[in-house]
């Protein structure tokens, strides 16, 4: 080994929300690990929230697995609310606001405090590879890393560039320095690159803004633990409210006066934008029937003036921003910090990766957050910590951590992303996951600790909460099954009082908690025999109850999911020998190479009648 080389388990490429989770996985499990950064670690140069509808599924879910993010954002957020609570409990979704600062430093300061653990605020210039595998990354000063798992989590910086009208920056978000020598060195590796395109709005100082034309966004006061081993108590603090008001015609007007100045418009941007989080500009042309869009002001810190113009995201020039912005109820006096601009960037077809994450042709190197074509925070940390768990598993010998989509929200965002692909930055929605009333935010902890257990990160003593939990809900569920409630006055009086009819035979707890108007903790008056259980326990009783005929009916339709899941195909099937197919349906198979029949089944180009050939020829060979 030369002077300049060191020797490390895996080198983690990127320091954001993926990195973060990766490199503690890998050095949590026992690895060396050296995380490469060229900007602020765990930085937010999007809004800076975590969670939100199906976002905060995520989160639990990797609370649930061993991660960080659940832990970092209750010791920094500064606003908790639970969204969609008008809806089933299939569809809530924990958001908080973070303090922007105090979440990157607070995160670092876990990072630096891990063993087996250092980071390193240098770019990597080149991947080593040894018989096809990883065997270092290179970084810009010339140090040689020799490692035996890389995970590139390279996020927005591959050959970055920001826009903001007709100037343009070759830099990362947030003016950060890009990546520019990687993607060549991806490229030469044989892997197949997109080039996609996000943004965000102006900065703007809460100096200036009259909050008096605005509807307050108070938090809730209950609040809610994103981290299982949080308790509520231990999260109260004073909260910070968010604001709401709406864009104008004068708005839309001056976004229309000069739509040929945005960069979207006049033919600078190059690469695929998001759909399901737009630019103000293309709401404009897109929903020309609104005469007004939403606007969300949220605090970025508890020691910043700082605003967050949620809602607004923009890339016209600064003097249309500035006219723009000012058309808004309460901001006429807005004093812009920094203007808003698009991001274009280099991403992976991710197509090309195993459902673990893994690159198929390079074995060693893995692919982790919005690298993948992904976009946000939450589906970047639950691709990192994926990514980390799998590197080490990997260097164990052991099988890797696959997640399916009957799962956890994770399984679906990776299986699509890896399935099928994407043509633009993908964001999870409740609307991706076909069993969302089984891998509901609630029960994360139900379903994935046990996983988070065996992969190695969660500890005996978090697994028995788990088990007592367990057997605390079941013990309560066949109580509720089997207590009788009989007609009485108190009877009649809590039921009257919830709009129910009174019972005029012995009905049981569980019946009554089924009642549409009724719950588990509206009927604690007539259960004197119930046990003191905790709010989440007491959750899962009520919900189970509730909704047992749907959970019933949501399982069988998994176990019809894991049949086909289980008809496993050899990794070596030579699909030109299998008859029938279409070209198509054998170029995508021979692509993708699915690992089940279920799998197979979910590949964009692979018709039913495709699916259909290969399980004949499954059956044969078996």
């Amino acid at each position: 080994m030369g002077n300049n080389e060191k020797r490390v388990d895996v080198a983690i490429i990127g320091g954001g929300h993926a990195g973060c989770e990766a490199a503690l996985a890998c050095a949590r499990l026992g690895f060396s690990a050296v995380m490469f950064a060229i900007s602020p670690v765990a930085m937010m140069p999007c809004n800076p929230n975590i969670g939100g509808s199906s976002k905060g599924h995520l989160v639990r879910e990797i609370d649930a697995l061993g991660g960080e993010m659940g832990r970092n954002i209750d010791k920094t957020f500064i606003q908790s609310r639970m969204l969609n609570r008008g809806k089933g409990p299939a569809v809530y979704s924990l958001r908080a606001q973070a303090d922007k600062r105090r979440y990157a430093a607070e995160m670092r300061r876990v990072l630096e405090s891990a063993d087996n653990l250092r980071i390193c605020e240098n770019e990597i210039v080149d991947i080593l590879t040894d018989g096809g595998a990883v065997a270092g990354v290179v970084t810009e000063t010339g140090a040689v890393y020799n490692c035996r798992a890389a995970i590139v989590c390279a996020g927005t910086y591959l050959n970055a560039r920001c826009l903001c009208g007709d100037t343009v920056t070759e830099t990362g978000p947030d003016g950060q320095r890009g990546s520019l020598k990687l993607s060549g060195i991806l490229r030469g590796l044989g892997l197949p690159l997109m080039r996609f395109k996000t943004g965000t709005p102006a900065r703007i100082s809460r100096l200036g803004m009259d909050f008096s034309k605005m509807v307050e966004q108070p938090g809730d006061g209950d609040i809610v633990p994103f981290s299982f081993d949080n308790q509520p108590e231990d999260l109260t603090r004073e909260q910070i409210s968010c604001w709401l008001t709406y864009t104008t015609a004068e708005t839309h007007e001056i976004i229309s006066r000069n739509i040929h100045r945005s960069p979207m418009y006049s033919g600078l941007i190059e690469g695929a934008p998001t759909r399901y989080c737009p630019s103000i500009e293309d709401k404009i042309v897109r929903f020309a029937d609104k005469d007004r869009h939403q606007v969300f002001i949220e605090p970025e810190g508890e020691d910043t003036d700082e605003m967050y113009i949620a809602g607004m995201s923009t890339s016209l020039p600064e003097d249309a921003q500035e006219a723009m912005y000012r058309s808004v109820p309460g901001l006429e006096d807005a004093r812009i910090i920094r203007h808003g601009y698009a991001i274009e960037y280099d991403c992976l077809d991710a197509t090309c990766l195993n459902l673990s994450l893994e690159c198929k042709t390079v074995p060693g190197l893995f692919f982790a957050g919005q690298i993948n074509g992904s976009s946000g925070y939450e589906e970047a940390a639950a691709q990192g910590l994926i990514a980390g768990i799998n590197a080490a598993l990997k260097l164990q010998g052991r099988e890797p951590l696959i997640i399916d989509r009957s799962e956890g929200y994770i399984g679906v965002l990776i299986d699509d992303l890896v399935t099928k692909g994407t043509k633009e930055p993908y964001r999870m929605m409740t609307s991706r996951a076909e069993y969302r009333l089984l891998l509901r935010q609630d029960n994360a902890d139900l379903r994935l600790r046990g996983k988070g257990y065996a992969a190695g990160l969660i500890d005996e003593k978090r697994y028995a909460r788990l088990i007592e939990k367990q057997e605390q809900t079941e013990r309560e569920i066949k109580r509720a099954e089997k207590t009788v409630i009989a007609p009485s006055e108190i009877a009649a009086s809590v039921l009257t009082e919830r709009g129910s009819s009174d019972i005029t035979t012995g009905a049981t707890l569980a019946e009554l908690i089924r009642r549409p108007e009724l719950d588990y903790a509206a009927l604690a008056g007539l259960d004197p025999a119930r046990p003191d259980l905790s709010a989440d326990v007491a959750e899962q009783v009520n919900i189970q109850i509730k909704y047992a005929g749907y959970i019933k009916r949501q399982i069988s339709q998994v176990e019809q999911f894991r049949r086909m899941e289980g008809k496993l195909l050899p990794e070596d099937i030579d699909y030109s020998s299998v008859p029938g197919l279409r070209i198509e349906g054998r170029q995508k198979l021979t692509e993708i190479r699915p690992r089940s029949i279920g799998h197979a089944s979910r590949i964009t180009g692979v018709s039913p009648a495709d699916v259909a050939m290969v399980a004949a020829y499954y059956e044969r060979r078996k």
